[in-house]
């Protein structure tokens, strides 16, 4: 395939020719360009826009998502000791529970705690009020609610879904144990517009009429896709600012997805072309090591240049080197058949990708690089090997 660049906003504005494969390349300016958005949405609001670490925790581009964003969120001590060590701003963490130890380590690295039922918050308030002291801090509380109200996502990523173990439900709620708590939190969207946001508001509204005025802030959760084309940033915007002209809170929001959207890519080099029932090419990447939630979802990533199948010229499967039989991101079509050497560049590669990438099967991981669309220069962040495979496992 002799594409060697490609324009746009989901295509790549490098020459995957220039990179040694695999790697993840971050576009720095799909980056700002996000950024500038979100920045809009805090300009009309006044609420704050936190990255949800879970998604994307690139830590070398925090310099740049900075000067926007107001913190980030974490889930778990580790995420929470990056936000503090390389953010340096907000943290905000929560867990769908927490140990003792836990608690002692985010204590002093978070701003904001956020309990996700009463039990936990009874059982270590005074623990983590204590470390907190300890060590200087300020650390303010929250709970987390189930608004019990689906916008259908899929139902692996559904936090309001039947049986979930994810926010206190309105019976449970026990407002005789709110002193102390300062925030409420709330997550059940995932990658969805404005709309899904208003409706869930609504049902937040009908549920918690009177718990949210004792609030000082209420946390939005994740899942809004801000930054994608045709998002209805103007009823977001109405969202939010009426939420706090009506209740007298801070509104939070937390997207993962809306920061990185679009701004990353996985670049792969194919290794072989076997025929089996169609023809297959083999690239030097793996979907379960690199590409998880290709599996997860599931869903088809797209491909630069590439067409569904029987769309363009020529048509084959795109499958990984693992021994996993299902190692396969889907079927694609080209202008021209594939052949070894050739680049395959895989967009939307930055959110829920780098951070869930393992080495099964001791596949390399992939490279991590930054690129810098002002002087067209590509950056490399960071190349692994041997050790981080086998210092994982003893």
């Amino acid at each position: 395939m002799n594409e060697a660049r490609f324009h746009g906003r989901y295509g790549c504005r490098f020459d995957p020719a220039r990179v040694v494969t695999p790697a993840f390349v971050v576009d720095e300016g799909l980056l700002a360009d996000n950024l500038a958005l979100l920045a809009q949405v805090k300009q009309a609001t006044g609420c704050k826009i936190l990255l949800a670490l879970k998604c994307f925790a690139m830590f070398s581009v925090f310099p740049l998502l900075r000067q926007v964003l107001d913190g980030v969120c974490c889930s778990s001590p580790h995420e929470a000791r990056l936000g503090r060590e390389e953010f340096g701003r907000e943290v905000h963490s929560f867990a769908a529970a927490y140990s003792e130890h836990d608690i002692e380590q985010l204590a002093v690295t978070s701003d904001h705690l956020v309990f996700n039922s009463f039990g936990q918050w009874q059982r270590f308030r005074s623990l983590a009020e204590t470390t907190a002291k300890r060590t200087g801090r300020e650390l303010k509380f929250g709970l987390r609610v189930n608004p019990e109200h689906s916008e259908g996502a899929t139902p692996i990523y559904d936090p309001c879904a039947p049986g979930s173990r994810l926010g206190i439900r309105r019976k449970d709620f026990r407002a005789d144990l709110l002193d102390g708590i300062s925030g409420l939190h709330w997550h059940n969207l995932c990658e969805q517009d404005a709309d899904c946001l208003q409706r869930t508001v609504a049902a937040v509204e009908r549920n918690f009429a009177e718990v949210i005025p004792q609030m000082a802030y209420i946390n939005f959760g994740g899942g809004h896709h801000i930054t994608r084309p045709g998002y209805q940033l103007d009823l977001l915007i109405d969202i939010v600012g009426r939420f706090q002209d009506r209740w007298g809170v801070q509104v939070y929001l937390e997207p993962g997805e809306a920061v990185a959207l679009n701004a990353g890519y996985l670049v792969a080099t194919v290794l072989d072309v076997v025929n089996a029932d169609m023809p297959i090419a083999i690239i030097d990447a793996s979907v379960p090591a690199h590409m998880p939630d290709v599996l997860e979802m599931p869903y088809r990533p797209h491909i630069v240049g590439s067409g569904e199948a029987g769309e363009k010229a020529w048509t084959c499967r795109i499958g990984g080197l693992s021994c996993l039989a299902g190692d396969v991101a889907g079927e694609y079509s080209f202008d021209a058949e594939l052949a070894p050497g050739d680049r395959l560049v895989f967009t939307d590669m930055a959110i829920y990708t780098m951070v869930k990438t393992n080495t099964f099967n001791g596949v390399q991981l992939p490279s991590i690089m930054r690129y810098r669309p002002d002087d067209d220069e590509l950056v490399l962040v960071r190349r692994f090997g041997y050790e981080e495979f086998k210092t994982r496992l003893s």
